[in-house]
């Protein structure tokens, strides 16, 4: 092969890096859909319009993303120190938090003064749970920073939005430590639906974030009630914007405000469902899980879907070097992979019988066929065990 053809086959990777700085303002878009969908049913007194970006997050992302296809660049040495520094990417990010924001207030007004009916309502309800799966995306992007004031604090602005303020404590101290074991609530065990996993992840999450503060406290003798609580601090900006939206457009937004906050969180239940499904570290000699490691994690790699999440869906990645900004993720193409980005895989875990006939050969495949190195639900063990397993009980190889 000579030096011209390599060049020319890498062209095309080359032009899609280029561009990829400047497609990542696509993340501005999630939280103007909704101030523009508002202003149109204001205006035109069309509650159609309020659903405007849950067709787009969940029919029209999917099908881009089939059309644009995969990302098949990974930074180099040299490209990587071009954009570890740049600031443009922190910018998006500080942009987007102000613009969830008033994507909610938006369409908050919207529904304070439009007379709907109840399912125009409810596609206000999930456009803005929509918008709020991103927005908790952006925190958990720059909720990672934690040696840089300005990004922390940004991240507690945006997650307020949802009302969500324990995320990123029990994300970065908690799930971080323990992805991919049976000690984590938000991760997934195969045989769990969707539904049974919400029930255990999302009292779980809150009550590990509250213990893993109120034990960071306690070091310091500081109450947990302190102001130096850092879930405190996100739950109180959260009661202002509330507060201030409630005095503004009348009680009658509060269960607006409260239901679109729940749907926000079961979103990304959702996305943690995912992530992980049935994937499990193993424990060596010494009692302590194996480091996690990129096949710890599902990866998609679709373009499109990747812009709108901030690469989290190069999530093997993320959870194998935390502190790596998201422009700087990579593919690791021998990674265990989902079929689709997250938008369809999120709408496929909606249905268990799909789901499980969808995921749950591939975790086996991920395993080798070995049942033993797969994190179950203990309800459905045996049943797994029956369908799936075709290596000795006594077989521990790891995947």
């Amino acid at each position: 092969m000579t030096m011209l053809q390599t060049q020319t086959e890498q062209q095309p990777d080359l032009n899609w890096f280029l561009n990829k700085k400047y497609l990542f303002l696509i993340t501005l878009i999630a939280p103007l859909i909704p101030v523009f969908s508002a202003y149109q049913a204001v205006t035109m007194e069309v509650g159609l319009w309020l659903w405007l970006t849950a067709f787009i997050n969940f029919v029209v992302l999917p099908i881009v993303d089939i059309i644009f296809g995969k990302d098949p660049h990974n930074p180099t040495e040299e490209q990587e120190e071009a954009l570890k520094d740049d600031k443009f990417y922190v910018g998006i990010m500080y942009l987007a938090s102000v613009g969830h924001w008033l994507g909610l207030i938006a369409t908050t007004y919207a529904i304070s003064v439009l007379d709907i009916p109840w399912y125009h309502y409810l596609g206000a309800i999930i456009s803005i749970g929509a918008m709020h799966s991103v927005g908790l995306v952006m925190s958990h992007e720059l909720g990672h920073r934690i040696n840089k004031k300005g990004q922390v604090w940004a991240a507690k602005f945006v997650i307020a939005c949802s009302g969500y303020g324990h995320f990123n404590i029990e994300h970065n101290k908690g799930h971080h430590k323990h992805v991919a074991t049976p000690e984590d609530p938000a991760s997934a065990r195969m045989g769990e639906s969707l539904y049974k996993f919400a029930r255990r992840e999302l009292p779980g999450a809150f009550f590990r974030a509250w213990q893993l503060e109120s034990t960071r406290l306690a070091r310091l003798e500081k109450s947990a009630w302190s102001l130096q609580n850092e879930i405190i601090h996100s739950w109180l900006i959260t009661l202002v914007g509330f507060s201030a939206m409630v005095f503004a457009f009348g009680i009658q937004v509060l269960p607006f405000l409260i239901i679109t906050s729940f749907y926000g969180w079961f979103q990304l239940t959702m996305a943690n469902y995912i992530e992980h499904y049935g994937l499990l570290r193993q424990k060596l000699a010494n009692g302590r899980y194996q480091r996690c490691e990129p096949k710890h994690s599902w990866n998609s790699n679709f373009r499109v879907s990747n812009l709108v999440s901030l690469h989290l869906q190069r999530h093997s990645d993320h959870h194998a070097n935390p502190t790596r900004p998201y422009q700087l993720l990579r593919d690791y193409p021998e990674a265990p992979a989902m079929p689709t980005g997250y938008p369809s895989m999120m709408m496929l875990s909606a249905f268990p019988p799909l789901w499980y006939w969808v995921m749950d050969r591939k975790v086996v495949a991920w395993a080798n066929g070995n049942m033993n190195l797969v994190n179950m639900d203990a309800s459905a063990k045996d049943k797994l065990f029956a369908r799936y397993h075709k290596m000795p009980e006594t077989d521990t190889t790891t995947p």
